[in-house]
């Protein structure tokens, strides 16, 4: 695995944009200061892994915009030990950084050619979520619920029903809502049936799809 001082170098302006963008959250941008972002790419598109752009992967997927990766994780409030619901694997980027904020987090891809790519990639880097899985996102994972957190790395027209009852009372979730533009969209969870909501702006995702039968 190659990481040399250079790709050190690119992560820290890299971080240095964030910061400048607007994160603030110093645990978040020490993830993105830390994990190699170029080895979650094809080797071919190293030169574009350190710019603060999405970029696409396999399965006609993307690895979001580090900006909207570090929004999203900054959104969270991630406290250590904290159990995180991640619907989307995708490139395993985003996994990294939960797992370097110190969550325990539990992932779901539905494209099999990415989950079996992050699956084997993930643990050479060092990188160990609780669980990962093929499957359904839009279900959720209800045989691990509650969450302290669900972070939704796809497009959903509507916040589905499964992920807001898997969360706990005082949990994040964090999801872009809307059909071809999004809305960055929060959820706190107040009691069994109140949720507090905030949106954070316009944002752009590939779509999060339900598994039909």
């Amino acid at each position: 695995m190659n990481d040399s001082a250079k790709h050190q170098g690119l992560r820290n302006l890299l971080a240095k944009i964030l910061l400048d963008k607007g994160i603030k959250d110093q645990n978040v941008l020490d993830a993105i200061r830390k994990i190699p972002r170029h080895l979650f790419l094809d080797s071919s598109f190293e030169d574009y892994a350190y710019q603060d752009k999405a970029f696409p992967i396999a399965a006609g997927q993307t690895i979001s915009q580090p900006y909207t990766v570090a929004f999203q994780s900054e959104l969270l409030q991630i406290k250590k030990d904290d159990k995180v619901l991640e619907i989307g694997t995708g490139s395993g980027y985003q996994t990294a950084v939960l797992c370097l904020l110190g969550a325990k987090v539990y992932s779901v891809e539905r494209q099999n050619e990415l989950f079996k790519k992050t699956a084997v990639l993930l643990p050479k880097l060092g990188i160990r979520p609780k669980h990962l899985s093929f499957g359904d996102g839009y279900k959720g994972l209800e045989h691990y619920a509650p969450f302290d957190s669900i972070i939704v790395t796809a497009g959903a027209p509507i916040i589905p029903k499964p992920l807001m009852a898997q969360l706990k009372i005082g949990g994040r979730l964090v999801i872009p809502v809307g059909e071809k533009e999004q809305i960055m969209t929060l959820l706190i969870r107040k009691n069994e049936t109140q949720f507090e909501k905030h949106e954070f702006g316009d944002c752009k995702f590939v779509p999060l799809l339900e598994k039909k039968n």
